[in-house]
């Protein structure tokens, strides 16, 4: 069975878009450890699960000439993975391997992950994480702590019933003040 996990920063008030649903505040590259620590990320193989939102986004940047100078091994990675991107709106992309599911997220996902294929990753999308999580169908949440205090913003779980027992699985500490904590489910 394919795995699905989550990959998402936080701020230290428990938020993961700013007021403005801004995520700016998450993308300071001033430290080596960090970002050889996400071109790795970059370079495993899997499929990218997405909202339209968090899709328009992505969309505007890692396909450009300036996402490709500018981070040539994320851009590569982030291009030549298989995107499947949740919207009932959007039908066509210019970016490659990018395929639109409009059914509901929590079926379309159980049939995914029955289906042969690589282990897949949620970035950003709280909506999408949120129903997945509500319905049990994430293995693993990978969550980066930012020493950042935001003030207001979105909660990635909003509307998630009941308690949902996790296990720490590792903790990694960067010098730039990003914490990351792997969770998985409670045995």
């Amino acid at each position: 069975m394919r795995q699905l996990s989550v990959f998402n920063n936080v701020s230290l008030d428990g938020y993961f878009t700013s007021a403005t649903n801004g995520v700016d505040w998450a993308y300071q590259a001033d430290d080596p450890e960090w970002n050889a620590f996400i071109r790795a990320n970059a370079k495993e193989s899997g499929a990218i699960v997405l909202g339209r939102i968090t899709y328009e986004m992505m969309v505007a940047w890692w396909p450009t000439a300036a996402a490709k100078e500018a981070d040539p091994t994320t851009a590569g990675g982030m291009n030549a993975s298989e995107k499947i991107v949740f919207s009932r709106s959007l039908r066509q992309s210019t970016w490659a391997n990018t395929r639109f599911l409009a059914s509901d997220p929590a079926s379309a996902m159980r049939g995914l992950k029955q289906a042969a294929g690589p282990d897949m990753v949620i970035l950003g999308s709280g909506t999408i994480v949120a129903q997945l999580a509500d319905a049990d169908l994430i293995d693993t949440y990978q969550f980066v702590l930012n020493p950042v205090i935001l003030g207001a913003g979105r909660t990635m779980l909003e509307g998630v019933n009941g308690p949902r027992p996790l296990h720490l699985s590792e903790t990694r500490t960067f010098r730039n003040g990003k914490v990351v904590m792997t969770y998985t489910r409670a045995p």
